[in-house]
């Protein structure tokens, strides 16, 4: 398969494109620099031209998008759509400009996160994106031509990430990033549609 992994440059996407080469699968890594191609997940305009450049696929993997963190009372509209265009729309743009570049029987994976079911204190924004991603997902499912199919993955705080973050995530029990990564290899390789698979 040749496979699009939108955020190939992070934690996670680092181990969703380990992953998959294991598999033998044809990996094109995309994220703002040091990617086989550059994207800007807020740009309509970025995200055609990556799609352009890499042509047809078989799955597109996302594992980016940035959300506003901080207190609700002092959170602006200015915040919030931070959160709006860094992750719920740039990821729906990626499945709306990308549905013509992408094979009969691909799949889009998309991304969530645990404070949407397991709020945070200063993660209302956030956990309103993973939410709307979520709700997309499922009912964008009913509607995909040519037997394509979207799922996202809702991970927890990564073990790999616990020092940078475990004062917002008090209580938690981290997870590995290899364990997030097995579920994007699950929704990519699988015959599931409309999931939210959650990596608690």
């Amino acid at each position: 398969m040749k496979i699009l992994v939108v955020g190939a440059t992070g934690t996670i996407g680092k181990a969703i494109v380990s992953k998959l080469e294991q598999e033998q699968h044809t990996i094109i890594t995309a994220s703002r620099k040091e990617s086989d191609v550059t994207v800007d997940m807020t740009s309509v305009t970025s995200i055609q031209a990556m799609y352009e450049q890499v042509g047809k696929i078989d799955a597109l993997v996302v594992a980016a998008g940035s959300a506003y963190f901080g207190p609700l009372t002092t959170m602006t509209p200015e915040n919030n759509e931070q959160s709006i265009e860094g992750k719920l729309k740039g990821q729906m743009n990626l499945v709306l400009l990308g549905l013509e570049h992408l094979n009969d029987g691909g799949s889009f994976t998309l991304v969530t996160g645990i404070m949407m079911d397991d709020p945070i204190k200063e993660g209302a924004s956030a956990a309103m994106v993973n939410g709307g991603i979520r709700a997309f997902v499922k009912s964008a499912a009913i509607e995909m031509p040519r037997s394509i199919r979207i799922n996202s993955v809702s991970p927890n705080v990564l073990q790999e990430s616990w020092d940078k973050y475990s004062d917002f995530f008090v209580g938690f029990n981290p997870v590995p990033v290899e364990k997030v990564a097995q579920a994007f290899v699950k929704s990519v390789l699988g015959g599931q549609t409309g999931q939210n698979y959650e990596v608690y």
